[in-house]
């Protein structure tokens, strides 16, 4: 009996020594993963900051470019329109397209109701559309 509870003990604190190995395993390989996508992260971030700054730049010099000509206010608002429609121009191609939008074909307007067919669903019937009898009669179409 005592061999018994020792040897349950044994198989116990072997079943803990190996969940404790694969825990450690488990996070030293998420630890070195996770090292990596922070380093990528910080590449990305870095890289977005310098291309805000440089498209900040850019706009600048248009601003400047077109103050030689226009006056200043208008320099500014042409840049402010340039930089609109580039705003535009990339959102709408950024967008998903959706079944009723008119880049994929539709023609409702978003939340519109969808139009009701002109004849009823024939689904489980052996009857064309426009063929059921007359209500009230006894007669189907071409009985007379």
């Amino acid at each position: 009996m005592q061999r018994l509870e020792h040897m349950q003990h044994l198989d116990k604190h072997l079943v803990d020594e190996l969940a404790h190995v694969a825990r450690e395993s488990v996070r030293a390989e998420l630890r070195e993963q996770t090292r990596g996508q922070r380093r990528k992260a910080a590449l990305y971030a870095g890289s977005g900051a310098a291309a805000l700054y440089a498209g900040a730049a850019v706009a600048l010099a248009v601003g400047l470019a077109l103050d030689l000509v226009l006056p200043g206010w208008a320099a500014a608002l042409v840049t402010a329109v340039i930089l609109a429609a580039v705003a535009f121009a990339l959102r709408t191609a950024a967008r998903p397209d959706t079944p009723g939008s008119p880049a994929a074909g539709g023609t409702r307007a978003a939340g519109s109701v969808p139009p009701v067919p002109s004849t009823p669903p024939t689904v489980g019937t052996d009857r064309a559309p426009g063929t059921d009898p007359v209500p009230g009669t006894d007669r189907g179409p071409g009985n007379g």
